[in-house]
């Protein structure tokens, strides 16, 4: 198999062949990051995807020193995804503690968390 930097011609780039350590730390990342996640909000008996503003913020924030949060990347508004040893429970508390710390999470609202299955 033959691994490419990008598959973009239509962009007028040159595509390139991947090293073999770049396809390896890609398929890497492809495993750590196996699980996709849904983040909302629910306020007024609606759902509301979470802003990736409010994901990035967390994500790339250094307030709990604990490296199971190192496995989470957001991928769209209200989309993440996170690495096997992440535990939802516990992903879900913290993210409501920062977002609301942040003062993103509207008063009275709830964050709900739920995995998505394979394929969505």
């Amino acid at each position: 198999m033959v691994a490419y930097r990008s598959a973009q011609q239509a962009d007028g780039l040159a595509t390139a062949k991947l090293t073999n350590a770049e396809w390896q730390l890609s398929c890497h990342n492809q495993c750590m990051f196996a699980r996709k996640v849904r983040v909302e909000y629910e306020q007024g008996g609606q759902r509301h995807g979470c802003p990736l503003k409010w994901l990035d913020s967390f994500s790339m924030r250094n307030f709990t020193n604990d490296q199971v949060f190192d496995d989470t990347i957001p991928t769209g508004e209200g989309e993440m995804k996170i690495g096997a040893r992440v535990p939802l429970e516990r992903l879900r508390a913290s993210m409501e503690d920062w977002f609301r710390r942040k003062s993103y999470l509207p008063k009275g609202a709830l964050l709900v968390v739920e995995e998505l299955p394979h394929g969505e």
